[in-house]
């Protein structure tokens, strides 16, 4: 299962870096592969008779391990594609039900969305058509090597459709997402119908295997429904998180660094803390900025210190003290709006901006913590 990802923490031993993209396995992937390994170990013991209990559970890992490989080979035609677009990669991360893409920033066009969604499974199925090549023309043995053959072009089949389901986190719901940006122009419309369109499925994983059950006169039996409720949990939730997103997106643009900023007075860093607030409520300013004598701003007074300064101590704490000395990339243009001040932002995290206008006169201060209520309730 394969799902393109924001930026994430997560944790897990790092295999290496293909094509410059860093790779991870998740710990979780050791359950996985342990639990294959005991599935298929009786099964691999049938098909290979001339092998004895031990060897069999071994070709049953081995069966894991090459598995995660085509998942890693599914993931790295995602990622390598949306660097020949330009998009950042992150990294790529196998866990427990498959692998992530972390690519930090979303196609520009429903175009690329939809050729960078489409690469997973594009090369699973050839993968799973060169293995069925393979298996009928070549590998005549019936030895370890066509019946690995054999689990594994089926394997990657089943990856590569189900991975075109239409409804996200899959490749195919990003692909439906794609298409419906493309019609209406709109991406955050893309995004609800392949959102709605996961949930569906995830409701569809777990209806289907139990009205089957049911049709057929079979009594129902939960422990043939606990795969597909994996399944459905996880596309669920990835569904709900992509609509989170969505309503997220759809508040950007309300983003304005101007509207946004609070109103800063400049002082410079010998100013006791309490002369400083008297001057800024005077003049009904809400951030302090630090200058030289020549008074070009040096750094932003943090708001988060001057709260946890006891009044009492005011008096004899400098501005200085509590401030936060600027960095290049904390100064940002007045005018930013929308997607390019949130990158800014994204590319230099901080709880403070200075904003200046275009000849560099200081406009105000712009606090993280205000650009993030104007998410707040999403």
């Amino acid at each position: 299962m394969s799902e393109q990802s924001p930026r994430q923490e997560s944790s897990g031993i790092r295999m290496g870096k293909p094509f410059g993209i860093p790779v991870y396995v998740s710990w979780t992937w050791f359950l996985v592969a342990a639990f294959i390994t005991v599935m298929f170990g009786p099964q691999m013991r049938q098909m290979l008779p001339q092998l004895d209990d031990f060897a069999a559970y071994g070709v049953a890992f081995l069966f894991a391990v090459l598995l995660y490989v085509s998942v890693l080979l599914h993931e790295l035609a995602h990622s390598v594609l949306a660097k020949a677009y330009g998009l950042p990669v992150r990294r790529i991360t196998l866990y427990l039900l498959g692998g992530v893409s972390e690519i930090e920033k979303e196609p520009p066009t429903p175009g690329k969305e939809f050729m960078v969604a489409a690469a997973g499974p594009a090369l699973s199925l050839g993968l799973a058509g060169l293995g069925l090549v393979a298996d009928v023309y070549l590998i005549n043995d019936r030895g370890i090597l066509e019946v690995l053959t054999w689990q594994l072009w089926f394997a990657n089949l089943i990856v590569g459709v189900f991975n075109l389901l239409p409804g996200l986190p899959l490749d195919g719901g990003r692909m439906l997402r794609a298409g419906v940006w493309k019609l209406t122009r709109n991406p955050g419309s893309g995004t609800v119908v392949a959102a709605w369109g996961g949930r569906v499925l995830a409701v569809l994983l777990v209806v289907f295997p139990i009205a089957s059950m049911l049709s057929g006169g079979r009594e129902l039996d939960f422990t043939n429904v606990i795969w597909p409720l994996v399944l459905a949990s996880f596309i669920w939730m990835g569904a709900s998180q992509s609509l989170r997103v969505a309503k997220i997106r759809a508040r950007i643009p309300q983003v304005n660094a101007r509207a946004l900023a609070r109103r800063a007075i400049p002082v410079t860093a010998e100013t006791p803390l309490s002369e400083a607030l008297r001057q800024a409520a005077e003049q009904r300013a809400g951030a302090l900025v630090v200058v030289g004598h020549d008074g070009r701003p040096l750094a932003i007074v943090n708001e988060a210190a001057v709260q946890a300064t006891p009044e009492h101590r005011r008096p004899w704490v400098n501005v200085g003290s509590l401030a936060k000395t600027l960095e290049p990339q904390m100064v940002l243009a007045a005018g930013l709006t929308g997607e390019p001040l949130i990158d800014a932002m994204r590319e230099a995290p901080g709880s403070e901006y200075l904003l200046v206008e275009d000849g560099g006169e200081i406009y105000g201060v712009l606090s993280t913590a205000d650009v993030n209520r104007v998410f707040t309730g999403v």
